[in-house]
């Protein structure tokens, strides 16, 4: 099995490489195979619902205690809320010291806000359309549980099926006992359904990366280089320190072994740019080869996927900061703290809206007074910085279960211990 896992990493980062190399080479030519990278995105996308809707309540049930679960949730959120704050603080730390918006030129100032300015209009309605956050709070709610599963309603279809799974623990075993088997199966099916997909991977990988590359090319994007490459480099540098931290310091599992399982997801959240569409993947990696149990995947990645936005928010530190350059805006040390304040505020808040990361960019520039206009700057690179974004944010996801489960001591790797030292 190991063997096969090991040849899959290998040929999806071939379809990586070869779709990069000949989107750069062939251009728009190339542009013709990215549906198929449509298609294997929506056959992962297509199995999320019931995958989320089934794992968090089993994993919930499975639990078997309410104060288990406040205290696994309770970790879980304080792990996600310190990261996204800490990867706020990287970005805007970045920004301020490498001055993005000070390079860019005012024809190419112009040329972007011309190119992307109805995809900014769009952007700003969205956000004037966003609901309060009483409403958020209320909405969280499912009028109908069946309208929220038929919509992809993920805050909606995660609260009923936490609290649908709470309520199974308070039944007789002999009442939850056939609902649980039930829902187990569709959890067993979604899975082995995962592994038939990921054969597809490679390939889809690679029509996914070389339609990309070959649509936007160089070009425009140019002019946005240090802007990109700041996103990026911040991303990958709170990824190989923060999460390496958190494992060393809550944690006795190898930094080395947790990078090693979850590259398959990683190479999926890179090319597909999509925390729900990597998630099947991201828990396939958890369970089988980090030794996460399947109640705390079923559990914590599924949350992660919804509310956890490390990569998005380290963004928003980044544009809010290039944008105000731009514009020759300084940008006090209030304004700033309002930034950081905002945008984990906004993680939470615009979880499961379409475009989270744009619409939660278009939240904190009206916080700091920054024209919402502006996004059109950086809209020309959201794609390319987004496959940066998503990977943090899953990695981010895959850290916390371990660290959840290494703090309740269930990781496989501490019960193959404890049987060593019995014996």
């Amino acid at each position: 099995m190991k063997k096969i896992k090991i040849e899959l990493h290998t040929q999806i980062l071939i379809g990586l490489i070869l779709g990069i190399v000949l989107g750069l080479v062939l251009k728009e030519h190339i542009v013709w195979v990215k549906p198929f990278g449509t298609a294997f995105i929506r056959l992962i996308t297509m199995i999320v619902v019931p995958l989320v809707f089934a794992s968090l309540l089993v994993g919930t049930a499975s639990l078997g205690d309410i104060k288990k679960l406040g205290r696994i949730g309770g970790k879980t959120i304080i792990y996600f809320t310190i990261t996204t704050v800490v990867a706020i603080f990287l970005g805007l730390f970045l920004a301020n010291v490498l001055k993005p918006g000070s390079n860019i030129s005012p024809e190419a100032q112009k040329q972007l806000m011309e190119t992307f300015k109805n995809q900014a209009e769009v952007s700003v309605q969205k956000m004037k359309e966003k609901p309060s956050i009483s409403e958020i709070l209320l909405n969280v709610i499912p009028k109908n549980p069946f309208e929220s599963l038929s919509n992809s309603e993920m805050l909606q279809i995660i609260f009923f099926a936490i609290f649908l799974g709470i309520i199974l623990t308070m039944l007789p075993r002999e009442k939850s006992k056939p609902v649980l088997d039930f829902f187990d199966g569709i959890n067993d099916a979604m899975i082995k359904m995962v592994l038939v997909i990921m054969k597809l991977a490679p390939y889809g990988v690679f029509a996914l990366i070389a339609g990309l590359i070959g649509e936007f090319g160089k070009g425009i994007l140019m002019s946005l280089f240090l802007f990109t490459l700041i996103v990026s480099g911040g991303c990958i540098l709170h990824m190989i320190t923060v999460f390496p931290l958190s494992l060393k310091l809550l944690t006795k599992f190898s930094v080395l072994k947790f990078f090693r399982g979850i590259r398959p997801a990683q190479y999926i959240a890179f090319s597909s740019t999509s925390s729900s569409a990597t998630l099947p993947i991201n828990m396939e990696c958890c369970e089988t080869n980090l030794g996460v149990p399947k109640e705390i995947c079923s559990f914590v990645l599924p949350l992660g996927a919804t509310i956890d936005m490390n990569g998005t928010s380290l963004y928003q530190g980044v544009a809010a900061v290039f944008i105000a350059q731009v514009l020759g805006i300084h940008l006090s040390i209030s304004q700033q703290i309002t930034i950081v304040v905002t945008a984990t505020l906004g993680a939470i808040g615009t979880a499961g809206v379409p475009a989270a990361g744009v619409i939660m960019l278009a939240i904190v520039l009206k916080a700091i007074n920054i024209p919402l206009e502006m996004i059109a700057l950086v809209l020309g690179v959201d794609r390319i910085v987004d496959m940066f974004r998503t990977t943090l944010n899953i990695t981010g996801d895959a850290a916390c279960a371990v660290v959840v489960a290494s703090t309740e001591g269930i990781l496989k790797e501490q019960k193959e211990n404890k049987l060593e030292s019995k014996k």
